[in-house]
């Protein structure tokens, strides 16, 4: 079954606001065997709205609409819908009911004409109640497509999706299964990961389909089996995983998209009963931002010290003069002296320290933009590496951040 999002919203076209909506959508229906087929924004005008529908009319099983429904005059999805199925809008009693109270029992006021102007809907819809809103959500169905609408407020999406249209959508609808397998990777880029997996790429299935998903210093490989027999789709794809990882085990770091490098590194810091500390310079904090957004993070992550400027280094870290005058504040030496200090300041087992030139002026160091020393000290030896991260300085930063957690992982395993 394929379905189309479409998101209603002159805001979303001038990039005033991020659609989030969509791809939360999309994963939804994923789940259930429903595969987005199309993702389109389009503008707040009843024509354009009108030729989306019918451009979709039979193409897809599901359009999903999410905006255009409100208190407000320009809110016009209702309307639209109301001509498209040859309709009219009628009060639905149970929603003008749950408005009301809303209102006047949640929001302390009077309900207003436009408050209870939410509970018209077309005569023939079928309404998905909105518990913690007061806009309600639209089932039609025309020939082969079903036109959902929803309300573009996030929460108020969500809640009507899980409650109202994925389990709609289960009861009424047979469906394929479609299986998905991440597998993490650290440490190689695209090019070097397809080249070692070639032949293993080759003898998958035809109903397995695989992608590469490259960001800075990582590759996401993601395995998607579509099929009607869950058996044979869980079986076949865990036997390719494992078969995955005799080649290029020395590079996985976990089988789960949402899972991150900083997630294992914690769980890895955990089982060993080790801390860690950090001290960055050109990172910016980014590696402690990324620890601590690990729920539980507090059990191993004793702390940070961004030690930005030069003499910061000196006062908070205790890098010597004498190293920066002779080495540069942008040095091996320098990097291994902040993860020193930081391990002794915050008294870790582990620390990464970082030190760099991420442009796009050198500031206080004559390196090279984009080179970066990243030092990681152990509870028995400090090393660094010298690192050219090329520009812009985002692209620097991004990488440094990468690198420096495939140092610190290969070293925990060393010790597991």
């Amino acid at each position: 079954m394929k379905a189309t999002i479409v998101t209603i919203g002159d805001e979303i076209l001038i990039g005033q606001i991020i659609d989030t909506n969509s791809g939360y959508i999309a994963k939804a229906l994923d789940r259930i065997g429903v595969q987005t087929h199309e993702l389109l924004s389009i503008s707040d005008n009843k024509q354009h709205i009108l030729e989306t529908f019918e451009k979709l009319q039979n193409k897809v099983d599901f359009v999903i609409i999410t905006g255009g429904l409100g208190p407000t005059k320009d809110d016009i999805t209702k309307h639209t819908f109301c001509e498209y199925f040859n309709d009219s809008l009628v009060v639905n009693y149970e929603v003008q009911a749950h408005v009301i109270e809303l209102i006047e029992k949640v929001m302390k006021r009077p309900a207003s004409q436009i408050n209870k102007d939410q509970a018209l809907v077309p005569s023939n819809c079928q309404v998905l109640f909105n518990k913690v809103g007061t806009a309600p959500g639209m089932w039609m169905k025309k020939e082969n497509t079903v036109y959902i609408s929803l309300p573009g407020v996030p929460y108020e999406m969500k809640y009507i999706v899980e409650n109202e249209i994925i389990p709609k959508i289960v009861k009424e609808y047979e469906r394929p299964y479609i299986l998905h397998k991440t597998i993490m990777t650290y440490g190689q880029g695209e090019s070097l990961v397809a080249e070692r997996i070639e032949d293993w790429e080759n003898n998958l299935p035809e109903f397995i389909k695989l992608a590469y998903l490259p960001s800075p210093g990582r590759v996401r490989l993601r395995l998607t089996a579509r099929g009607k027999d869950k058996e044979l789709l869980e079986t076949t794809i865990n036997n390719k995983v494992e078969s995955l990882a005799k080649i290029i085990g020395d590079i996985i770091v976990g089988f789960d998209e949402d899972e991150t490098i900083a997630v294992v590194i914690g769980r890895l810091l955990i089982q060993n009963k080790n801390t860690l500390a950090v001290a960055e310079s050109c990172t910016g904090g980014k590696i402690a931002q990324e620890l601590t957004a690990v729920a539980g993070a507090s059990n191993y992550f004793r702390g940070g010290v961004v030690s930005y400027a030069t003499e910061t280094k000196v006062s908070m870290l205790g890098v010597l003069e004498e190293t920066i005058t002779q080495h540069s504040v942008v040095s091996g030496e320098v990097a291994k002296e902040m993860a020193i200090g930081v391990q002794k300041r915050m008294k870790s087992d582990y620390a990464i320290a970082t030190t760099g030139n991420a442009g796009p002026d050198k500031g206080d160091a004559d390196a090279t933009v984009g080179t970066v020393f990243i030092a990681i000290a152990t509870p028995s030896e400090v090393f660094v590496e010298e690192f050219d991260f090329g520009q812009p300085r985002e692209k620097v930063i991004d990488r440094a951040v990468n690198k420096a957690f495939e140092m610190l992982q290969k070293e925990i395993l060393k010790n597991v």
